[in-house]
């Protein structure tokens, strides 16, 4: 398997609406979108994305071309931790064409959704966007309150909460 760049994923992109003339709107969650916020190295082989559009049929495509999918039409649900509400509407497109659409997080939002899952390597991506785009520890506190109260009640909520200060505190004292 080779890593799949931006580039590579768009040409890709391309030719599946060509084939099929279905129509994608697509959300990059991954390291696909830290390329995109301008991380000049994110190394993956996978795709992250929400997805409108006929899932079936393009990880079926993406698959004989051996890239694996993780698709979506509600990445909210990929955690115990909402979203923060209105992210769709926040969100900024990277590309748009006849029959395709990309588009990325808000920077704040893909911090977020970083933070859910909480990995070291989620950390380093949070802290790199927050970083570029000038997200306040405070934008991300408010944000994730927003977050938390979406979401359902669940010991897991009391992590996330640990996760964020600990994040904030990391973007406040430069450490990272």
């Amino acid at each position: 398997m080779s890593a799949l760049t931006l580039d590579r994923l768009v040409a890709l992109l391309q030719e599946y609406v060509r084939q099929t003339g279905d129509s994608l709107d697509l959300l990059l969650i991954g390291r696909l979108a830290l390329h995109a916020y301008g991380d000049p190295d994110p190394q993956t082989e996978d795709l992250d994305a929400e997805l409108s559009g006929n899932f079936d049929s393009l990880a079926g495509f993406l698959k004989q071309r051996n890239i694996p999918t993780n698709l979506s039409e509600n990445i909210s649900g990929w955690s115990t931790v909402a979203m923060p509400p209105g992210y769709r509407g926040r969100c900024t497109v990277l590309m748009e064409q006849p029959g395709l659409r990309i588009r990325l997080l808000s920077p704040v939002d893909f911090v977020i959704a970083k933070l859910r899952r909480g990995t070291e390597q989620d950390l380093r991506d949070a802290e790199f966007v927050a970083r570029k785009f000038g997200v306040s520890p405070e934008t991300v506190g408010a944000s994730a309150e927003r977050a938390l109260a979406a979401s359902p009640k669940d010991t897991t909520l009391f992590t996330f909460r640990k996760t964020v200060e600990l994040f904030c505190q990391r973007l406040r004292n430069g450490v990272g």
